[in-house]
């Protein structure tokens, strides 16, 4: 009985179904590291997890389907340009979450296309270069962030220029935020109020609007 390796060779395929596990055991393991041990434990949203998974899986698969074709290299430059303009128009999409869909794609992309001549440590050395700098990048670089957020503020008798000083150090007493400097969004003198915009350095991004792309209008 013809085997299936010999069964897909004989139809033009190019590629044998050993090759096919090795290479999506290395690349299910290299997923799952990132997704389920660098990012979740940090970031704690199941919502993207099932996304991370399917596009890195599917992608995998067509590249390697395609790997024998005179064009899998154009293809897989293409198939990426389209990932990479591909926008969610039913959610917004926080900055890091669409860094970690690249990486999943890319994962995918490497683990299907790689030359390996059935030696494998170079994709598997590729695959832990890569979920290492995705490690110490997201864990350990000590930056800190710009935040803002904006306040219905009250004390209109502050909103003057010369008064800036008192007006930060008021906010500074009353939320408890370093605040560093604000700014005047707009002042309702009808309500004796103003809409500011005050901002401080933390450890961690607090604005939505520094971390979601918005829909273009």
């Amino acid at each position: 009985m013809e085997s299936l390796d010999n069964l897909l060779d004989s139809n033009g395929m190019g590629f044998n179904i050993s090759e096919l596990l090795v290479r999506l055991i290395i690349n299910m393991l290299a997923v799952f590291l990132l997704v389920r041990v660098i990012y979740y434990p940090r970031h704690k949203n199941k919502d993207f997890l099932f996304t991370f998974f399917l596009f890195n899986s599917l992608n995998f698969l067509i590249c390697f389907l395609l790997s024998a074709t005179k064009i899998k290299v154009g293809f897989a430059f293409g198939l990426f340009a389209i990932f990479s303009i591909m926008r969610y128009r039913t959610v917004m999409v926080p900055v890091k979450e669409m860094g970690y869909f690249f990486v999943c794609v890319a994962i995918g992309i490497i683990n299907a296309l790689a030359t390996v001549d059935d030696h494998y440590f170079v994709l598997i050395g590729c695959n832990i270069f890569i979920l290492s700098l995705i490690l110490m990048l997201d864990r350990n670089v000590n930056l800190t962030h710009e935040n803002v957020k904006e306040i219905k503020y009250e004390r209109i008798d502050l909103i003057h220029p010369d008064k800036r000083e008192l007006m930060i150090a008021d906010l500074v007493e009353r939320t408890g935020l370093p605040i560093h400097r604000v700014d005047i969004v707009t002042i309702d003198f009808l309500r004796d109020i103003a809409f500011v915009h005050v901002y401080y350095f933390s450890k961690e991004n607090e604005s939505k609007m520094a971390g979601i792309i918005d829909d273009d209008d």
